[in-house]
Parts: C-alpha cells; sequence; structure tokens
C-alpha cells in the first residue's frame, strides 16, 4: 500500500520509528528516571515529586507486591483519579513484572465487579474516597490484596478527606474493614527494607489492560502488550518534535494532564511520553471544578495541553480563563471525540495556539492520526497516519474503497492491541485477515491523505434513504451563539424512517428551538436539518467528557415503549 499522506510530514518526521528501541516500558522508565534525577516530575495541589522520588518509591512499592507472592503477569487494578500516586503504582507495578488494570474510580459496584472478574486482578491500589465501592464487591472477586491511597498522606496532612472527583460522595471505609487492606505510605515504607527483584520483561509481555468505555457495548479489556504501548510514546514523540522546536525555547517539557490517568489518552500522551521526554505532568484531579483548574493554570507556563473538545469549551466559557499566560503553548491536541470548528477556532484566538485533532482508540495505545503541527488553521479532519501506522478505508466486505469515498477506517502497526483480553471471539470481530484492526468508524481519506470521521456506524441517521452523519449536524449546531453543547442522535419517523433530533444545552437562556432549526437550514441540505429540538441542563458524558448519544437514543427507546 502506497503511503500518499507521508508527503504531509514536518520535516524532521520519519516515516517509521524504531520499534526495538527499547525491550520494554520498564526500560524506557528507568532510562528516564536515572537520566532526570533531580527535576521535577509530577505536580498535584502545590505537592510534587521529582524523577528520584518517583523511582526509589515505585521500587519500594514494586518490592512490597512481590513480598504478596504475586507472579509475573498477575494482573494489579489501579483505582483513582489524577494524583500523585496514580503515577508511583503504575510505574511499580509495570517494574515488578505485573500488568496494570486501570479503574474508573467514579464506577459503580456493578461495573468495578465486572472489571475486576474480567481481568482476573489479584490487588488493587484505591483512593481511599472509593473504598467502598471496592468493599461492597471484593468477596465475589479474586482481589486478595487491597492498598488505600490517602490524598492526607501524599500532600503531606493527615486526617484531611478530600472530594476530588464529586459526582457521587463516596462512604470513607476504614482500611481494617477490607481484606488485606494496608495503607499506601506503610507498603511503600514496608517496601523500602524488601528487595525488589526484576523480571525479564520483553515487548510480549502484557503491560496494560485497558477497559473500553462501553460506548460500544460491554466492557471489553484491550490487551496491551509492552510493544504497543513503547511504539505508541515513540510515534507521538516523534510526530510532536517539529511543535516542540518551535521558539520560545523551554528547559523542560510542561503537561497540563486535566483528562484522567486511567484512560488511554491521558496515560500515554501525558504521563508516559512526559516521563520519555523528562517533563513534568500538572495533574488535575477535578477538571469539572472549572474556576479552581483555572486557578491552577495561572501558576504554570505549560508548552502542551491535550484534551476533549467538551474541556476545551468549558475552560473558554469559564470566566478568568482568557487571563492565563499561555505565551508558551506549543502544542494542543485534541481527540476523543470531534473537535467542533467553533470551539478550535476560539481556543487558537484565545491561547494562540491551533488545536490539532487527533484519533486513536483504548485498542490502539491509542494514536492512530494527527494533523501535523505547522497546519495552523481548521480543517475538520483527524490528520494523517503517525509513522509505522498505515489507514485503510474499507467497505463491508473489506475492500478498500477509492479515495473519497466512505468506508470503514482500518488501521495497522505496532500500537495495535494484541487482543481483547480472553475474548478470541470478539477479537477476530474485529481483525481483518490481513491484519487490519477494524474502528467502527467511518472515514473519508483525500487524495492529499487526511482523513475526516464523518461517524460511528450505528449513530448514522437514516432519513429516506440518505446517510445523516451526526458530527456533521453536532458542529453547525454547536456554531450557533447561543449553544453552549448538543447531541444528536436519530428518532423514529413514520413518513422517513428517521427524523433527526438535535439535545441542546444552551449558553443563552432566550435561544428558541425555532432559532437553532432556521440557522440549520442555513447550512445543511432540508434532510439533515434537525426536526425536533429538545433542550437539556446537561447532556450524558463519559469518564473523559465524550458525550454519549447511545444513552439518549436509550431514553428515547424506553419512552416509546412505555
Amino acid at each position: 500500500m502506497e503511503r500518499i499522506w507521508l508527503k504531509q510530514y514536518p520535516a524532521g518526521v520519519p516515516a517509521d520509528i524504531d520499534v526495538n528501541l527499547y525491550p520494554s516500558l520498564v526500560d524506557l522508565l528507568e532510562e528516564s528516571f536515572a537520566k532526570f534525577r533531580d527535576r521535577k516530575a509530577f505536580i498535584c495541589m502545590d505537592k510534587s515529586i521529582t524523577y528520584r522520588e518517583l523511582d526509589e518509591m515505585s521500587v519500594a512499592l514494586g518490592a512490597y507486591l512481590q513480598n504478596k507472592g504475586l507472579a509475573k503477569g498477575a494482573r494489579v487494578a489501579l483505582m483513582m483519579p489524577n494524583v500523585l500516586q496514580y503515577p508511583i503504582a503504575t510505574s511499580a507495578v509495570l517494574r515488578a513484572g505485573y500488568a496494570v488494570v486501570n479503574v474508573n474510580p467514579l464506577y459503580t459496584p456493578r461495573e468495578l465487579e465486572h472489571q475486576l472478574k474480567d481481568s482476573g486482578a489479584e490487588a488493587i491500589i484505591v483512593l481511599e474516597n472509593f473504598a467502598s465501592t471496592v468493599q461492597q464487591v471484593i468477596a465475589k472477586t479474586n482481589v486478595k490484596h487491597v492498598i488505600l491511597g490517602s490524598m492526607g498522606d501524599m500532600l503531606g496532612f493527615k486526617g484531611v478527606i478530600v472530594n476530588l472527583v464529586v459526582r457521587r460522595v463516596k462512604k470513607m471505609v476504614p482500611a481494617y474493614e477490607l481484606p488485606g487492606a494496608v495503607w499506601f505510605n506503610d507498603a511503600v515504607s514496608a517496601g523500602r527494607s524488601m528487595k525488589m527483584n526484576k523480571p525479564v520483561l520483553g515487548p510480549d509481555d502484557v503491560a496494560f489492560l485497558q477497559y473500553t468505555g462501553g460506548t460500544t457495548g460491554v466492557s471489553k479489556g484491550a490487551t496491551l502488550r509492552h510493544r504497543n504501548i513503547l511504539a505508541n510514546v515513540l510515534q507521538n514523540d516523534a510526530w510532536l518534535q517539529p511543535a516542540l522546536r518551535k521558539p520560545p525555547h523551554v528547559d523542560q517539557l510542561f503537561i497540563v494532564c486535566a483528562l484522567p490517568l486511567y484512560h488511554i489518552f491521558a496515560l500515554t500522551a501525558c504521563f508516559l511520553l512526559a516521563v520519555r521526554a523528562g517533563g513534568v505532568n500538572l495533574l488535575i484531579p477535578n477538571p469539572r471544578d472549572m474556576p479552581g483548574f483555572v486557578k491552577e493554570l495561572m501558576k504554570y507556563q505549560v508548552n502542551s495541553f491535550p484534551a476533549v473538545n467538551t474541556l476545551y469549551n468549558g475552560l473558554l466559557n469559564t470566566p478568568g480563563f482568557d487571563q492565563v499566560d499561555f505565551s508558551k503553548l506549543k502544542i494542543s491536541n485534541g481527540g476523543g471525540m470531534a473537535v467542533q470548528k467553533a470551539v478550535a477556532e476560539r481556543w487558537l484566538k484565545t491561547t494562540g495556539c491551533f488545536v490539532a485533532e487527533g484519533y486513536g482508540l483504548s485498542e490502539t495505545s491509542p494514536t492512530l492520526t494527527c494533523n501535523p503541527a505547522d497546519v495552523d488553521q481548521f480543517n475538520g479532519s483527524i490528520g494523517v497516519p503517525v509513522p509505522s501506522t498505515w489507514i485503510s478505508i474499507r467497505d463491508d466486505d473489506g475492500n478498500e474503497v477509492p479515495l473519497g469515498e466512505p468506508g470503514e477506517i482500518c488501521a495497522k502497526g505496532p500500537q495495535i492491541m494484541s487482543g481483547y483480553w480472553n475474548r478470541p471471539d470478539e477479537t477476530a470481530k474485529v481483525m481483518t485477515a490481513d491484519g487490519f484492526f477494524r474502528t467502527g468508524d467511518i472515514g473519508i481519506m483525500s487524495p492529499d491523505g487526511f482523513t475526516k470521521i464523518v461517524d460511528r456506524k450505528k449513530d448514522m441517521v437514516l432519513v429516506s434513504g440518505f446517510n445523516v452523519y451526526p458530527n456533521e449536524v453536532e458542529d453547525v449546531i454547536a456554531s450557533h451563539p447561543g449553544v453552549l453543547e448538543c447531541a444528536v442522535i436519530g428518532v423514529p419517523d413514520p413518513k422517513t424512517t428517521e427524523a433527526v433530533k438535535a439535545f441542546v444545552v444552551k449558553k443563552d437562556p432566550n435561544v428558541t428551538a425555532e432559532d437553532i432549526i432556521k440557522f440549520c437550514g442555513t447550512q445543511l441540505t432540508n434532510y439533515k436539518v434537525p426536526k425536533q429540538i429538545e433542550f437539556r441542563t446537561a447532556l450524558p458524558k463519559t469518564n473523559v467528557g465524550k458525550i454519549l448519544r447511545r444513552e439518549l437514543r436509550d431514553e428515547k427507546k424506553q419512552a416509546s415503549a412505555a
């Protein structure tokens, strides 16, 4: 396959990366721990840890886990927001020879039970705020060891309960009520007097079980091996170099980490990418507290700002954000969902930094494509494949479609998962005979190699035989000055099979449904214009802020059935 997109690569970006540069992620981590020992590695709520401290504490915690008798390859669950314990725990689990199972701390007991059972996790490291969820399901799982993190201990004060992620208030659970539970700092202290036996790790050892967000069905664990994550770190590193070399010069890369580290986007593009570069991550435990987030940004001059559209949009609508100093911001990467033109243009105007939209999935570690850093205007595309990556647009029979025609985005590269954990049947459904991963997203590749997503297969709305892609309609509605957020789905219609319905969160309280429909009529063909508008105060979202159209569809189905 000819890689027509290579002509879009900025100067200095290689067509391929060296996938054999490191035998494992541990080799990458330990190289940086030695090279950047006296630099700050992570900052959270004004407390920081250096690479030296990260090295020492992760070795101690790794030794403690090994002392519990966990065999090489055992799965250890991490259930915490963006706090200092997260990078320590992740480094410890990997260095001890185990696999990390990332868990959303806001999971319900049912969701947590499924993930712990499915992964076979034998230990869990959880922030105390969320321990009650663990308590309710632990007896039904293989978990034998619990380590409780305390915000107070890590930040240097005792007996303080910090309510970080505040959609649900969690009942605090004393350590003695959880079988085998110890405090994080006690485990690290105990491990300092133990010896960690360095395991032999290779590229095919499992590093992470990254569970899909559940937007497409039953949550499955994407098996990401050391080679998958390593490849994507190196791909991202190579891709971002032209942007990082732009003036002004900075001595240390400074990344804003507001996306949750348990999500693959932040795990690779914030945590591991920064460690590779000797950079520092500013951890934001609760980005939903927008005023508090802005106060944190006021303290620093950041260089890299990975985020999703809803986060960019929320900040832009927060008082004081326009006063933040972004003179050293070099990179704004958008992913997780489509970046809307109105948001991208306003971000550029406010920060002076273009949003380079990219694309990826949990199954792809995650980055597959990204816009070049030298593209300085919104083009509505997800960019071109990053080094060592192939994109193929195919029809339902697996045949490649002509350039400019829509089809399923299929991908091949060293960052692609080896399969779903213990689900060969599900793996077979998403892999082609020639080794491409079926993303389930519909896209169009132009002759210059750029790809544009038109939507997920199941989100497509069929109006009188015409395909309507919600992303396109949402982009138009979002550009209305009276709209804050929106989502579009198809609803049954006796005349046209389906009709387009929009759910809208107002920015201007005076905007009406008629205003929005009329506005859409000036920019969309008639069959694409929403026939129904429903105003909401909020829209359902995933843990990373991606709007859940599926929940809106399910609501309408239940209402119709009633």
